[in-house]
């Protein structure tokens, strides 16, 4: 057998769930003495974890797929699409082996049929950094709590994809994010399906991290995590009643004041349509209570217009809701139908392609509007920020209120700081989505 070093390339798309997936491929594969190469025309195979929420994420992923054949020639399929096997074979059918979402074995399995790993390497001598390979910059890091999920939307597939909800025991958790800490992470982010479910299916069970029980559940994992000395940022929060029990947390520094909740819509006939868990909920009530208690909050949000049977009503609806609820950074997408979805079966009207542009242009501009004027408030005020890139014009930063590639950035005119540092800066200039500072 050849003593060359096995190489492995690798395409990583879709969410931040996909990446922590991603990542534990990668960490076993290194553990195993193979080399992970940047190029196609170094690897021996390449890996392709794919999405498969909606079309256009389909069709990205069978572009990759389509360009690492044309450019290398040997290609696994790992990720959410990968559980319609057949849709991939269709247009790749050379493709070496395909697997759904999570299943890392099988993708590592593939890999050694293609490039066997080296017999002479040892894992007690060629170690994996404890913390693992991963895809981020040195200074965050995503720590994904649970698998799966247990709503039924009508408009989405997860489930199918990924499963019912399955929580990681806390103690795992909190080991994990203590081995990042101590890897040069300043910044966690968590991430599930739905993070406020985190512990439900198995009954918030007791758990032990460091000699210390710790409960299974959303508000312990928080407690615990905010007391690494790090930034803590909670991802994929649906707004149950528990949600109240974290936001003092933030209000006192120990939890990043942030919140991404994917509303989704705010009309009570469109939720009901969607299957949107707590949609009874009184929502925006609820929000004025969480700012009266941790005033610096931001929330940010998706939504889905021209949704089936959404009408010019249900979308007015949408907008007042907007005003009131005052959310500081909010995604939209226009409705798209996914093969599998319980939403294809309702019966009701589609709403035409130029009504669902129409629509979603005067969201962004309406929602714009809010956006900007909450970021000129911040004008004036002292902040700390975390650094992601410097070049020779000066630095790329984050506040509290920027999540990594989603939110909006701080300008830095000062090329004297370094990617993962936490510098305080005083906000001088915003505009709809970004805001400039120059350091105190």
């Amino acid at each position: 057998m050849s003593t060359a070093t096995p190489k492995v390339g690798f395409v990583s798309l879709g969410c931040p769930k996909a990446t922590v997936d991603s990542e534990r491929i990668l960490t076993q594969l290194r553990m195993e003495g193979y080399e992970i190469v940047p190029t196609y025309q170094d690897a021996d195979v390449v890996v392709v974890n794919t999405c498969g929420f909606i079309d256009s994420a389909k069709a990205e992923s069978l572009d990759a797929i389509g360009e690492a054949l044309a450019e290398n020639g040997k290609v696994i399929v790992t990720g959410c699409m990968g559980v319609a096997e057949d849709s991939i074979r269709d247009v790749h059918p050379s493709v070496l082996a395909v697997t759904g979402p999570q299943q890392y074995e099988q993708v590592v399995n593939a890999v050694h049929e293609v490039i066997p790993p080296k017999t002479e390497h040892n894992p007690l001598i060629d170690l994996v950094p404890p913390q693992g390979i991963k895809l981020t910059p040195r200074h965050y890091a995503y720590l994904k709590i649970s698998e799966g999920c247990n709503h039924t939307c009508s408009f989405c597939i997860i489930p199918s994809m990924r499963g019912k909800l399955v929580s990681r025991p806390v103690g795992d958790v909190l080991s994990e994010a203590e081995r990042l800490v101590k890897a040069g992470v300043k910044e966690l982010l968590v991430i599930s399906q739905d993070t406020s479910a985190y512990g439900v299916d198995m009954k918030y069970k007791l758990d032990f991290w460091n000699g210390q029980p710790v409960k299974t559940r959303m508000l312990e994992l928080c407690e615990a995590l905010s007391s690494m000395g790090v930034w803590v940022r909670l991802h994929y929060v649906y707004p149950y009643p528990n949600v109240d029990d974290v936001i003092p947390l933030m209000a006192a520094g120990k939890l990043l004041p942030y919140l991404d909740i994917p509303f989704q819509h705010a009309s009570p006939k469109v939720l009901k349509s969607m299957k949107r868990p707590a949609f009874e909920d009184k929502t925006l009530a609820r929000i004025k209570k969480w700012r009266e208690i941790c005033p610096e909050l931001t929330i940010r949000s998706t939504f889905i217009v021209g949704f089936p049977g959404e009408t010019e009503e249900d979308f007015q609806y949408l907008l007042d809701w907007l005003t009131e609820a005052q959310l500081d950074r909010v995604g939209c997408f226009q409705y798209s139908p996914v093969e599998g979805a319980p939403a294809n079966d309702l019966g009701l009207e589609v709403v035409p392609d130029d009504v669902k542009q129409e629509r979603w242009e005067r969201f962004m501009a309406h929602q714009q509007a809010i956006s900007s004027a909450r970021l000129q408030a911040k004008i004036g005020l002292e902040m700390d920020v975390l650094v992601d890139e410097v070049d020779s014009e000066g630095a790329v930063a984050r506040s509290w209120a920027d999540a990594p590639e989603i939110d909006g950035s701080v300008f830095i005119d000062s090329p004297n700081v370094k990617p993962g540092d936490k510098v305080r800066v005083r906000i001088v200039d915003a505009d709809e989505y970004d805001m400039w500072g120059e350091l105190v």
